[in-house]
């Protein structure tokens, strides 16, 4: 519409200045035809852009993926004795650093993250997705289990129902706390886990000597005595729970590389295939389309508002 009014605008100001045959006869070479095809192209182009933008899409393409791993749930301490800062910057966030490190070196295996204190919750469902894993993996603090104590047993029973039912895959726990238990039968619930196929790995953080514990409102956690609570390292407990699970026991604050050293040992579980994911994803368009604007745009270049003179030049010799 606005090029149909740009030339009748076009002709009536040519009329200003006469006749408009006789203004075609003393400019013989522009053609209006080709300024009409030009304009066309330019329309086109521009049609095809839009297009572009809506990102087209036509048929489906089919992905299938296949991963061999094992199977790992990390069960986290979060009671409030993971803030004492015996160990820097404390016991839960040295934790959490080295089980980043950790996630980072898995590959192809399955992982779930578990928290627990007085109570447990499972915090991410088995999964691959290692993005999400660290994500929740950091948001890990007391806040999130209301009943406070350190209930170990709790926390290995709720990894094993977050384990799949399958019974060809290798299976570990890698357990993270103090290892100050308040409840009992935590040994017992290793025991469990192994003979339902899961090799239980205790990750120790803190020291035998301790430390206070932090409270939000800037004081430390006193007894019912008004003394403060001194929080200790129970490194007996961990390997009790790692010998019953048939793991291994590592104190995090005497190895460097604790995080290099639980991937070692659960490297040597039985690997298998996991999971078979197939999904369809639609084929974009939008290359295609892209090549005919920049052909659309050369062509429109190439032609001018004048006569081709060498049409001319053969049309007058006949």
């Amino acid at each position: 519409m606005m090029y149909v009014f740009y030339i009748y605008n076009h002709k009536k100001r040519m009329e200003t200045f006469g006749d408009h045959l006789l203004m075609e006869k003393l400019t013989p070479e522009l053609s209006y035809r080709r300024k009409n095809i030009k304009f066309t192209l330019l329309i086109s182009a521009l049609t095809l852009i839009i297009l572009i933008l809506a990102r087209p899409q036509f048929g489906v393409k089919d992905n299938s993926e296949e991963k061999t791993g094992i199977e790992i749930i990390i069960a986290t301490d979060v009671s409030n004795s993971m803030l004492c800062r015996d160990i820097s910057p404390s016991r839960l966030d040295k934790a959490k650093m080295i089980l980043g490190k950790l996630i980072d070196q898995f590959e192809n295996d399955r992982i779930g993250l578990v928290a627990f204190a007085g109570a447990a919750t499972t915090i991410l469902p088995i999964t691959s997705d290692y993005i999400s894993a660290k994500i929740f993996l950091d948001q890990l603090t007391p806040d999130i289990i209301n009943a406070q104590g350190t209930n170990i047993a709790e926390g290995i029973r709720c990894a094993i129902s977050s384990f799949s039912t399958r019974k060809d895959i290798g299976k570990a726990l890698i357990l993270i706390t103090d290892s100050e238990d308040h409840e009992e039968g935590a040994v017992a619930a290793a025991e469990e886990a192994y003979d339902l196929g899961i090799n239980v790995y205790v990750m120790s953080v803190g020291t035998p000597e301790g430390g206070t514990i932090p409270m939000p409102n800037g004081q430390y956690k006193k007894d019912n005595h008004g003394q403060e609570v001194i929080t200790k390292l129970n490194e007996e407990v961990g390997q009790e729970i790692a010998n019953a699970g048939k793991g291994v026991y590592i104190n995090i604050d005497n190895s460097i590389h604790a995080e290099q050293k639980i991937k070692a040992e659960i490297s040597n579980l039985k690997k298998a295939t996991y999971s078979t994911s197939s999904f369809t994803e639609s084929n974009e368009q939008f290359v295609l389309l892209a090549l005919i604007v920049l052909l659309i745009i050369v062509i429109e270049a190439c032609i001018t508002e004048k006569k081709n003179t060498l049409f001319h030049f053969f049309n007058n010799k006949k």
